[in-house]
């Protein structure tokens, strides 16, 4: 199984000093990012073997990083 980085600067690179600034600067988004990251690492574990997980669970987290990736792009986007 092929892992892939799904870090909010990988996906959005050309956006990577305005995520920094928004991280220093927006309390909200830092949370929503440090949840993100959490999110991105266990799902990592889960597809790295190291960790057991059902697949409804593992579809379940995927689902959450996919929503906070929204919302944190929509954020990105009102403030760029």
């Amino acid at each position: 199984m092929t892992i892939k980085d799904h870090t909010i600067l990988k996906d959005f690179p050309e956006m990577g000093e305005h995520i920094h600034a928004m991280k220093r600067n927006d309390g909200h988004f830092a949370r929503l990012s440090d949840r993100y990251d959490a999110l991105e690492h266990s799902i990592g574990l889960m597809e790295s073997g190291t960790e057991t997980f059902t697949d409804e669970h593992l579809e379940t987290l995927k689902k959450k990083r996919l929503q906070l990736k929204d919302e944190l792009f929509s954020m990105l986007k009102k403030t760029a």
